[in-house]
């Protein structure tokens, strides 16, 4: 069927996703502007995005629960590490508490998107139930809360020799559902969060398990209950409790997090000063846990209770820094001549990152390649009329960030209504030698190989890109919605 002989919905405000950006972008609009009806499109079969789509052993939060939900739905458990099951009941909790779960249409993807300067609105074309029917929704205006990775494939990391080893080869994206690992050998390859968490889960049952890494990764221990919130509860409403852990959290990481990325040094002596108690004396600090790269230049590996560095004191359990030469069908030999004997190799090696769920969005009939434009504030894409893409902290928690850029679309939208305005479009005068940073800070292997389809940015405001929470909300309180944007009012005149 041609797309022009496809069913028609009529919509004011789409939401794409319902993760944890999805649903707090609902609040958030429904809170600010009650009188614009919203719909939430979600192409699985279930809400809550990463945390409902991973299924590793472990699955857990690196961040605290306490910052990393909602500030209109606290989090009301004592342990703020939370696992991925936990997240999945909390976020089904506040969309139902909320009202916005009735609002949330579920297998609806979207696969095109096109915007007409004529309709002065977006055409999406959506497959529902895996595409047995199709249809389009016409929009007034998108939120993009898609994340930043795709569903459908990972960071390609060729492993040489991997078709010869003769045991199972195993992505965390993609966790085997009845994948038996008792008594078996496995060689978890990378250093990241996803493989900090598998090895103390796996170590239970495992014959034995060997995390290789390339190079080391910063790992910091967190309480799984604050010492602070157990007195204050003493004496204080559970209510207060709640908001106090909230902002200390919140306001706690950005200082930590600017304190380390101005002076590296410092910070790195802090997060590795007790290393040396925390670890086994068969393991060297200095070649496995002592990163080239600063603090919070990529994320940091959380482990609760020192849950992580407890594990490696089993005798099964091993830390190998080393380069791959190649697989074989008993396991992986390495560079240094040492063999790692293997049953299951889980390639822990990264995601593939994409903006707007890799679709190219359309504007007046051209494709437009959103790693070409530059991202206003972070915000809004150049070039993407009545858009606005949510995008939250990569190297620290991430739902302060969407929160700040949610607010700052209905402030845009405010402005839009203030104008009479039926669109709006990020501008930038393109000049020769101009910067091209990447709109995200993170130096993460993953965010490097994706440059390409990333968002720029200048470094300076209003297209400076994502920086930290500091910026983002004196952008959102002080900064202009003018500077950088182009509205064009209902009778067709355009003003700066």
């Amino acid at each position: 069927m041609a797309a022009s002989d496809l069913p028609v919905e009529e919509h004011d405000i789409v939401i794409i996703g319902a993760g944890l950006s999805g649903i707090n972008a609902a609040h958030r609009l429904r809170t600010e502007l009650p009188h614009r009806a919203l719909t939430i499109l979600e192409a699985r079969d279930v809400i809550g995005g990463t945390w409902s789509f991973f299924k590793y052993p472990g699955m857990r939060s690196d961040s605290s629960l306490r910052s990393f939900g909602f500030p209109w739905h606290p989090w009301k458990h004592a342990h703020k590490i939370a696992s991925a099951a936990e997240i999945c009941d909390y976020l089904e909790d506040a969309a139902r508490a909320d009202g916005t779960l009735d609002k949330i249409r579920l297998r609806h993807r979207v696969v095109r998107s096109d915007w007409s300067s004529h309709e002065q609105r977006w055409t999406l074309q959506v497959d529902v139930d895996g595409g047995a029917t199709k249809l389009l929704l016409k929009a007034s205006f998108v939120v993009s809360c898609m994340g930043y990775y795709s569903y459908e494939q990972s960071l390609k990391s060729p492993i040489p020799g991997i078709d010869s080893f003769e045991g199972s080869v195993v992505h965390p994206q993609w966790w085997p559902e009845h994948l038996d690992y008792s008594d078996k050998r496995v060689v978890i390859i990378g250093s990241g969060a996803t493989a900090i968490t598998l090895l103390p889960a796996m170590a239970e049952k495992a014959r034995s398990v060997t995390m290789l890494q390339r190079t080391p990764s910063y790992v910091i221990s967190v309480d799984r209950r604050s010492k602070l919130e157990s007195l204050l509860s003493t004496v204080l409403p559970l209510s207060w409790v709640y908001w106090i852990g909230h902002w200390v959290d919140v306001w706690f990481e950005v200082f930590i997090s600017e304190l380390c990325l101005r002076w590296p040094r410092l910070g790195r002596y802090l997060i590795t000063l007790d290393l040396d108690k925390k670890l086994p004396k068969k393991i060297d600090a200095a070649v496995h846990f002592k990163p080239t790269y600063g603090p919070f230049e990529q994320r940091l590996c959380l482990t609760p209770d020192d849950e992580f560095f407890n594990a490696l004191h089993r005798d099964n359990v091993e830390v190998v820094t080393d380069v791959i030469d190649t697989a074989d069908k008993d396991g992986i030999l390495l560079k240094s001549g040492r063999h790692l004997p293997a049953d299951i190799v889980i390639t822990a090696t990264g995601l593939h990152i994409q903006i707007l769920s890799g679709i190219n969005p359309h504007v007046d009939g051209k494709a437009i390649d959103v790693g070409e434009q530059y991202a206003w504030r972070g915000c809004m894409i150049e070039g993407l009329p009545n858009l606005a893409s949510v995008f939250g902290y990569v190297t620290t928690t991430w739902t302060p960030g969407a929160d700040s850029m949610t607010k700052l679309a209905i402030r845009v939208l405010k402005e839009m209504e203030a104008e009479n305005a039926t669109s709006v479009v990020p501008v930038i005068e393109r000049t020769e030698g101009m910067p091209r940073l990447s709109s995200t800070n993170a130096k993460s292997s993953y965010f490097v190989k994706a440059v390409d389809r990333i968002p720029k940015a200048t470094g300076v405001a209003p297209f400076y890109g994502r920086l930290n929470l500091f910026v983002d909300l004196w952008a959102l309180w002080f900064g202009s919605v003018r500077d950088g944007l182009e509205y064009t009012k209902k009778e067709a005149k355009k003003t700066m």
